[in-house]
């Protein structure tokens, strides 16, 4: 069995979207598809499951036929309440999975070899956590979970009010995986109209190549 059959994969669509005026970003249209759907098709073929942690206009996020879970912590706790959503949902559903790939909905870029590379690294670093980085820059929501940290997170949430996904992190054995910013950055995230325009720079490069 490949890395796929070992990974539950969620998309991460839980947040407020406040720079984009409250409009869901990861439902904003990136060339001829939305941002959400870009980020699906890249991992799609790289987990053995797929679901979108979502806690508003969910009838719009069930229109792509993936399972949508709502944070199951109340009050918009950030992140890390998506990150237990899918942990909960593989727990339950696939007991035989013992990793969750997580990443957010607002990354069309994201690279081919994601899971590959994050769990080939994890394993030899014996790691509970593999954090996908660019230009030295560490992107703590694209990382590879062990799905045993589930209760340890549901108690750093509801009971010790750690928010940041670095803070929780940090607190475990963790590897770091970097990617090249060549020809741009594979974990490039829309959060503002202008962050929009630059994709679709990207993306018509990426066409012409």
């Amino acid at each position: 069995m490949g890395s796929k059959g070992l990974v539950a994969g969620v998309i991460l669509a839980g947040g407020l979207a406040r720079r984009m005026g409250g409009q869901a970003k990861t439902l904003m249209a990136l060339g001829e598809m939305s941002i959400l759907s870009r980020v699906i098709d890249a991992l799609r073929p790289q987990c053995a499951s797929l679901s979108i942690n979502a806690n508003r206009e969910l009838h719009l996020y069930q229109l792509y036929q993936l399972p949508v879970l709502s944070d199951p912590i109340d009050g918009f706790l950030g992140p890390l309440a998506g990150v237990l959503a899918g942990m909960d949902a593989a727990a339950k559903y696939q007991p035989d999975v013992k990793l969750l790939l997580s990443a957010p909905g607002d990354t069309p870029f994201l690279p081919e070899d994601l899971v590959e590379r994050l769990y080939a690294a994890k394993t030899q670093a014996q790691a509970s956590i593999a954090v996908a980085m660019s230009g030295g820059r560490a992107h703590h929501t694209v990382a590879l979970w062990d799905i045993s940290l589930k209760e340890t997170l549901r108690k750093a949430l509801s009971e010790e009010g750690v928010r940041a996904v670095s803070q929780f992190i940090d607190r475990d054995k963790k590897v770091d995986v970097g990617w090249s910013l060549d020809p741009f950055d594979p974990f490039f995230n829309v959060n503002s109209p202008d962050d929009l325009e630059i994709a679709e720079e990207i993306l018509i490069k990426l066409k012409k190549d």
